[in-house]
């Protein structure tokens, strides 16, 4: 900006004084140059274009010598120039387009430096013979709008000057994102979308042929810097490692680092930020690196960010690279043209036939360049030893859409002027800030041969064509088409893969590691980048079905990983059968003392005048043994698929008939105590015997067990469950206890009503008396006590239905020691040893005891 007003001040001082004060007047070398400066034609409203159509030769300019001497032709500059100049003269020749008006332009060279694009924006915003903004002197070109063909860096210089004005600035080139900030540049308008919008393409690309290890270069310009802080996080995101990073200078040599190069062996890809199509300056510094490398080096793949092709052609220089990637615009199938024609050719020597050129005769204004006006036009139709030119030219588009908006913002302001009825011959001339509400609806994608569409957040954005010009050793190279991004989704053309294979050309790689395989997940070294890891197998319960996977994928709860955990199967549905060997077995005991008990009660049946079934309490021995038989068949409520009513019963049955049959063991200790002390003289405990007391014991412990049970009911009832997690590959069905803790306050009061009964009989068990149970019932509870004390570990231990098996057992071996321990001794008696058996025999074991 400082230079800016210096130079704003040196322009303005020369005209006013009319006179050069200095000691050492400078002479300018007079030379016209081989290439016009400007060219200019008058309108009605006039396009001003800023373009590049020669580039400076020097690093610095020389003060002796006209700007033209100093600088070359680019190549595509004389043919942007055509196409701007016969579009603009096809607009004018329409009569329907823009009626009674016409097109002038006027075009500028900036030599590729921000000092000519200064020069030429002061040029255009003055009306005299020097370079003064704001002074009106002689006739005044109406200004439209800037039509902007600069870089991105001088494309913001020219919005910060012309923005003042309220000028619109059309760009025609790929937009940077500081120009995309309508709160900065509110009258800078793009065409194009905006830099950047293909990157996630590259990204896409890398990812799809999993290039993770890669190399970024950029210019060393405010854009080429941008793109390195911005794209650089954006690959890390995905993975993707930037091992090389190196800016390239714009005006002088790079020297490649030697980190950089050593690392070159593995990097085989390159993604590099470039403005400009020349890639020389690029390849020569690679080439010159890659040459000291020892042994054969492998050819590298350049990805560009530049929108168009690249001109490869057979050189030295490009030994190392196996090809060059750049993007194109894919074209609109059938593109409409209602204005232009498609066949103009154009003269070789169209300058001095169709522009008359001359200087200025002040050499200290900036207009002493060499100005061309146009005299005639362009075009031809003889087509011998003519330039061809076509419509299909990206400024077609641009002009169209400026000639449309014009039109479009005429028609409202004659519809607005006849409503208030005005005359519309005394219209005025639209202004430029006016023309600028007109741009804005960007009719651009709808005029494109491009196809072009705004995406949902009303950006620009486009599809793409992936070029490849892949290099051979001893041919020219290889244009393909690689694939293409289109929606933001990436397209690979597989035949085009095909062919590179056939000629021998395959893709390189550029990883760290080998591809993790399915079933292993990607683990990250320490103090490595993120893309060079280890791979190691997917935790239990997951999978991975994809190469290279960051994450393993649980299953879902009714499957499970098979061995190499690369796919969810179904689990197995388990739970304790009746057809399996293990319930068989368990079957088989349930039934073979469920007829044991049986036969104990049929005997006791028929031998119930016997003394020694009539000496231990005829009626609670029968509850006993019905309480068993009920035990014996309970098991057959925790066997098979759990159900609803199977779920409630079971534990309910379980509890409540131990509880009736541990009461009577209860109720039969207390008798025999009784009835020890009611032999002694005055005891008053013998109007306590008989079956009232019994019946108490036995209704009032059960009782208890009762309302516990209807309380876990009422609270939290057992319900039919399904165990996804207790073992791998199975869903057990198993019954709910819904309240885990009213499950153990079950257990824990039969363990109390065992330990009170056991506590009774052991002080009872050497009570005089003739066939004394409490000796038998201290063992039985003994036993009792034994198994459902293991139980309890040995449940909490197993999983599945094999805490069905261990309850089932507990219930059958607790069981079968109150039968075995209590009626098997007197069914032992009364069928072996009748004798024993006797009323006789009864007295004189009674009078031994006394």
């Amino acid at each position: 900006m400082d230079i800016l007003l210096l130079f704003l001040l040196m322009m303005i001082c020369q005209p006013v004084s009319g006179k050069l004060r200095m000691k050492c007047p400078l002479i300018l070398e007079k030379d016209d140059g081989k290439s016009p400066w400007s060219y200019y034609r008058p309108g009605d409203h006039l396009i001003s274009v800023v373009t590049t159509a020669t580039r400076l030769s020097h690093k610095t300019l020389l003060f002796n010598r006209a700007p033209s001497s100093q600088s070359h032709p680019l190549s595509s500059s004389q043919s942007k120039i055509i196409h701007f100049i016969s579009a603009v003269q096809n607009v004018d020749k329409e009569s329907k387009l823009l009626h009674n008006l016409t097109l002038g332009y006027n075009i500028h060279d900036n030599c590729l430096n921000t000092l000519g694009t200064s020069d030429a924006l002061l040029d255009m915003l003055s009306t005299g013979e020097a370079n003064v903004p704001n002074y009106s002197c002689g006739k005044k070109d109406n200004l439209l709008t800037f039509l902007d063909g600069a870089a991105n860096d001088i494309s913001i210089q020219m919005s910060t000057l012309v923005g003042t004005y309220k000028v619109p600035q059309v760009r025609g080139r790929i937009v940077s994102e500081i120009l995309s900030d309508k709160s900065q540049f509110p009258f800078f308008h793009h065409m194009l979308p905006k830099e950047g919008f293909h990157y996630p393409g590259i990204v896409q690309l890398l990812l799809y042929f999993r290039w993770t290890l890669i190399g970024l270069f950029a210019s060393d310009i405010e854009n080429g810097e941008h793109f390195m802080r911005t794209f650089t996080p954006v690959l890390v995101t995905n993975g993707i490692c930037v091992v090389i990073s190196q800016l390239f200078s714009m005006t002088g040599d790079t020297a490649l680092s030697e980190d950089a190069i050593s690392k070159w062996r593995q990097v085989n890809v390159f993604v590099h930020f470039i403005e400009f199509v020349s890639l020389l300056p690029r390849i020569l510094p690679f080439h010159l690196a890659l040459e000291r490398l020892p042994g054969p080096i492998e050819g590298k793949v350049w990805i560009t960010t530049v929108l168009g092709e690249f001109p490869v052609r057979k050189r030295r220089l490009y030994q190392y690279i196996h090809s060059i990637w750049s993007f194109d615009f894919q074209a609109k199938k059938n593109p409409k043209d209602e204005v232009f024609q498609t066949n103009l050719f154009v003269e070789p020597q169209f300058q001095e036939q169709s522009f008359r050129c001359s200087f200025s005769k002040n050499h200290f204004s900036v207009k002493s360049r060499k100005r061309c006006t146009e005299i005639t036009t362009l075009e031809t139709q003889q087509k011998r030893n003519r330039i061809r030119i076509t419509n299909k030219h990206l400024v077609y588009t641009i002009v169209k859409t400026l000639a449309h908006a014009l039109n479009a913002a005429y028609s409202s302001t004659s519809k607005r002027r006849r409503k208030e009825g005005k005359d519309s011959l005394t219209a005025s001339r639209l202004q430029a800030w006016q023309f600028h509400a007109y741009l804005e609806k960007n009719e651009f994608c709808n005029f494109s041969q491009e196809k072009l569409y705004l995406d949902q957040n009303g950006h620009v954005v486009a599809d793409l064509n992936i070029m490849s010009v892949v290099v051979l050793p001893s041919d020219h190279p290889i244009k393909e088409q690689l694939g293409s991004f289109e929606g933001q989704k990436l397209v690979i053309n597989q035949n085009a893969l095909s062919h590179l294979n056939l000629l021998n050309k395959s893709l390189p790689q550029s990883k760290c590691v080998e591809n993790c395989h399915p079933g292993f997940v990607k683990k990250a070294r320490e103090g490595e980048p993120i893309c060079c890891y280890d791979c190691v197998p997917c935790p239990e319960g997951t999978i991975s079905t994809q190469e290279d996977t960051q994450k393993c994928t649980k299953c879902p709860d009714d499957k499970y990983p098979n061995e190499d955990r690369v796919q969810c199967i179904p689990k197995v549905i388990t739970f304790l059968l009746y057809e399996e060997y293990l319930g068989i077995i368990l079957v088989s005991f349930v039934l073979l003392l469920f007829l044991t008990s049986g036969v104990v009660l049929i005997i006791f049946i028929k031998y119930l005048e016997t003394p020694i079934v009539k000496a231990n309490n005829r009626d609670l021995s029968y509850i006993l043994l019905v309480c068993l038989l009920l035990c014996f068949l309970s098991p057959f409520l925790f066997l098979g698929q759990p159900r609803k009513a199977t779920c409630l019963l079971r534990q309910m049955v379980f509890s409540i008939t131990f509880s009736i049959a541990i009461s009577s063991l209860l109720a039969k200790t207390i008798m025999v105590v009784f009835a020890f002390l009611a032999t002694k003289p005055g005891n008053q405990v013998k109007r306590w015997l008989g079956k009232s007391l019994a019946n108490s014991i036995i209704f009032s412990c059960s009782a208890v067990q009762i309302i516990i049970c209807s309380i876990w009911l009422g609270v939290s009832s057992p319900f039919p469950d399904s165990d996804l997690h207790s073992q791998p590959g199975m869903i057990i069905l198993q019954c709910n206890e819904g309240s885990v803790i009213m499950f153990y306050i079950t257990l824990s009061y039969l363990g109390f009503l065992a330990s009170i009964c056991f506590m009774v009989a052991f002080l009872a068990r050497k009570l005089p008396g003739a066939f004394n149970e409490a000796k038998l019932i201290t063992f039985s509870m003994l036993v009792f006590c034994s198994v459902w004390l293991t139980f309890v570990p040995t449940y909490l231990s197993t999983k599945g239905k094999y805490m069905v098996a261990v309850q089932i057992f507990s219930i059958l071996a607790s069981s079968a020691g109150l039968l075995v321990c209590i009626f098997i001794p007197k069914c032992y008696i009364i069928i072996l040893r009748p004798d024993l058996n006797t009323k006789e025999q009864l007295m004189i074991r009674a009078n031994d005891f006394a």
